[in-house]
């Protein structure tokens, strides 16, 4: 059932894409067929299978460090009021930066290797999940705090029984949304010099006005999104197993 639920809309949107270039006579200079579309991926799939591979690496290592530090950084803020009041501005501020900007001295700082395009996916990750993960926890009522405490509970049995499941519905919106920002951040690291990725490819097809080549990538880059967005919405299935139950 779950299949047919994610086959469905795909059929639908593969039908209006074809549907919608047939009868309203749209160019192929600015959308052409998906069958064309699919033949050049299917010609050349090596080439996308490596790109697929190579950006989804980059993307994952970034979102897994940039939700992992922002969990990490909710509870420290938690805890340490005062450690909030200085260093969260200090995030805030951070995402000010443009992420072409940021991605430019990265790749300055680290080259056009894998640490860079996930040090970006990072920087676009790490924000949302500190401020879900933080919001969470001070949604926890202080009277269930007081409770475990009375049992004897230390600070790590409260963090692991009470603040961080309370905290896992809003940090895994988080992590839904920022599987699109990790993926973002990896092609725009791709872009300042990589070869290989879907990024590359993507800016490579710009260049040389292939838009046959350009629509393949997106949709590369769709599935390396999809992916990603669908490993965490099975791992929220298995963790958070109660929401439906609210």
């Amino acid at each position: 059932m779950a299949l047919l639920r994610l086959v469905l809309p795909l059929l639908l949107l593969a039908a209006l894409w074809e549907g919608a270039v047939a009868l309203l006579h749209i160019s192929p200079f600015y959308l052409p067929p998906l069958r064309q579309v699919l033949g050049a991926i299917h010609a050349l799939w090596p080439a996308y299978a490596q790109a697929f591979m190579v950006t989804l690496g980059e993307a994952v290592v970034g979102f897994v460090a940039g939700a992992l530090v922002g969990v990490a950084s909710a509870a420290a803020f938690h805890h340490a009021r005062w450690l909030r009041d200085m260093l969260f501005p200090l995030f805030i501020a951070s995402q000010t930066v443009p992420v072409i900007a940021f991605g430019a001295i990265v790749v300055l700082w680290f080259g056009n290797t894998l640490m860079a395009k996930a040090a970006i996916a990072f920087y676009l990750t790490f924000f949302p999940v500190t401020v879900n993960a933080l919001a969470g926890m001070e949604a926890v009522d202080p009277r269930q705090v007081a409770l475990l405490r009375s049992f004897g509970a230390s600070r790590r049995d409260i963090w692991w029984k009470l603040l961080l499941p309370s905290a896992l519905p809003r940090i895994f919106t988080a992590l839904r949304l920022s599987a699109g920002l990790a993926l973002a951040g990896a092609i725009v690291g791709e872009w300042f010099g990589a070869s290989i990725g879907v990024g590359a490819m993507l800016l490579a097809a710009l260049f040389n006005e292939q838009v046959v080549a350009m629509w393949a990538a997106i949709l590369a880059a769709a599935a390396v999104g999809g992916t990603i967005f669908g490993v965490v919405a099975l791992v929220e299935a298995r963790l958070v197993f109660w929401r439906d139950e609210l």
